[in-house]
């Protein structure tokens, strides 16, 4: 039985050029799907089994004879691309020095973002692992400052609406149900921001998006693990960041626009999408001199 997604609800199909194919059970070993397997030293497809083939490619991208190739599930022989030559590929040091300078930015230059640099990072996005492929993240981009504030005067008028939710009354009630972090986090958080969202909003100043010149807000189907979106915008950062950029992440907004059919239907936002988070996106426009220590909360080895 295929695995359905937001995009695919068969199995890709495997073809086999059984006069190159010498089996020699690589493809086999990498295939978790289990269509592929050996069996007395040959090479059997089966597509019936366990999900069929889910359309990872694994196997094309493995087999020394080029033999093998995958269509369906948003995938084809064409998609194969030669591996980076070592030299360039990041070295360990070079990766974290990258995570190292990189701080969450909110004072943007006055400048755009250019439309290059904004399809290098939705290139780089591609590339984020996904629970189940083909991958169901999605991205709505605002590429311009004065998109940007549209969209946050939207949410804001959301964030208006909804602010009795959050008022100490119904949150203590709400903590009896959700539990007191829940409490806690509203009172000391949530409803804190959303004072200052509003109040700032007032006076002109966007405390929500920071007058950011680009945002892409990531999303996904029902189908998709809710992770999804969440690695695809790190991936978002990380490439921003090695293409001189300064990203933040903002995860307020998605709340809001889960509850808000008008928004959706605005922005053309599937009804049904599991909301994700926003990135900001700019020009730094203050250099920081150093970089700081983190720590996590606890690493523990069993």
């Amino acid at each position: 039985m295929a695995i359905k997604t937001g995009r695919a609800d068969k199995a890709a199909l495997i073809i086999l050029d059984r006069a190159r194919c010498n089996n020699c059970g690589l493809c086999a070993e990498v295939c978790k799907g289990a269509p592929l397997y050996m069996e007395e030293g040959k090479l059997i497809i089966d597509e019936s089994r366990w999900f069929g083939c889910i359309g990872c490619g694994h196997c094309m991208c493995i087999c020394p004879q080029e033999c093998i190739t995958i269509n369906g599930r948003d995938m084809s022989p064409d998609d194969m691309i030669p591996v980076p030559q070592k030299a360039l590929q990041a070295s360990y040091e070079q990766l974290y020095s990258l995570l190292l300078a990189r701080r969450s930015i909110r004072v943007f230059q006055d400048r755009r973002v250019e439309a290059e640099i904004i399809s290098k990072i939705t290139e780089a996005v591609s590339t984020a692992p996904m629970g189940v492929p083909p991958s169901d993240v999605e991205i709505l981009v605002f590429d311009t400052p004065a998109k940007v504030r549209e969209f946050a005067d939207d949410i804001i008028a959301m964030m208006k609406k909804s602010r009795w939710l959050f008022a100490p009354l119904v949150t203590k009630i709400m903590g009896l149900f959700a539990g007191k972090e829940y409490r806690e986090s509203a009172d000391t958080f949530i409803n804190p921001a959303l004072g200052i969202f509003l109040k700032e909003w007032e006076k002109g100043n966007d405390y929500l998006f920071y007058d950011a010149p680009l945002a892409m807000y990531f999303h996904l189907s029902l189908y998709a693990d809710p992770a999804d979106s969440l690695v695809a915008a790190a991936y978002a950062m990380l490439a921003a960041e090695s293409l001189g950029l300064g990203t933040c992440m903002i995860g307020s907004p998605a709340y809001f626009i889960k509850y808000s059919k008008q928004i959706k239907q605005k922005y053309g936002l599937p009804l049904k999408n599991q909301p994700g988070i926003i990135v900001i996106f700019g020009y730094p426009r203050l250099k920081y001199r150093q970089a700081l220590k983190r720590r996590l909360g606890k690493i523990t080895y069993w």
